[in-house]
């Protein structure tokens, strides 16, 4: 089965970021993938639009899986994360939450954070 990069179908590397449709598709993507790179970000967040090409290039340089959730389409969703500020990262390992930070990250910092997961 070919690997839609869109849903993240049969667990292989995803090189562009997934966008979410809703909970079931998140849980979906976590289950599928070993470490995974929520960005919770907003059209209208100037900070997310910095961050975009950062994460473009975290989906096809990582192992990780790079998912971006649209806080005004997703709002139940975001609350289910707390999130009260864009951009919000909530990098998954193995199935479970195991960061959240708030606010535009440094690329460096962003790959030493997926990398402490997938060596």
């Amino acid at each position: 089965m070919a690997t839609d990069a869109h849903s993240g179908s049969d667990g292989a590397s995803v090189d562009e970021p997934v966008y979410i449709e809703g909970a079931d598709h998140l849980e979906q993507v976590v289950d599928e993938h070993d470490v995974v790179l929520v960005d919770f970000y907003a059209d209208w967040c100037g900070p997310c639009k910095m961050l975009e090409p950062v994460l473009d290039g975290l989906a096809s340089d990582t192992a990780a899986v790079i998912a971006k959730v649209d806080v005004d389409d997703n709002q139940p969703l975001a609350g289910e994360f707390g999130v009260r500020g864009v951009p919000t990262i909530v990098l998954f390992a193995n199935g479970e939450q195991a960061e959240q930070h708030t606010g535009v990250l440094p690329e460096d910092r962003l790959r030493d954070l997926i990398e402490g997961y997938t060596e």
